[in-house]
This record gives C-alpha cells, sequence and structure tokens, in this order.
C-alpha cells in the first residue's frame, strides 16, 4: 500500500487519476448555484416591468 497501488489514495495521487477512492471537488455546484440565484433575482425584475403596463 502506497505509491504504487491505484487502489489508495495515495497511489490515485500518484498516478493522477480519480475514482472512488479519491473524490473530486464539484466546482460545478458553485457555478449551478450562483446561476439560479442571478435568474431568481432577474425574474422578478422582469414581472414588475410587465406589471407596470
Amino acid at each position: 500500500m502506497g505509491k504504487g497501488d491505484q487502489r489508495s489514495k495515495r497511489g490515485k495521487i500518484h498516478v493522477g487519476t480519480h475514482g472512488v477512492t479519491r473524490l473530486r471537488k464539484k466546482k460545478s455546484a458553485k457555478k449551478a448555484a450562483t446561476k439560479a440565484t442571478t435568474a431568481k433575482k432577474a425574474a422578478p425584475k422582469k414581472a414588475a416591468k410587465k406589471a407596470a403596463k
């Protein structure tokens, strides 16, 4: 168990792969959350303009 073992976390870091043992950090969740909040903020503004007419 070490750098040569691809099943261990250290081995996956050495080889440069990801897998069940070495999980990736999800970056898309943050981007999706910011897009969702900006879409929610933009929707009431559009509705207010339509209501004013």
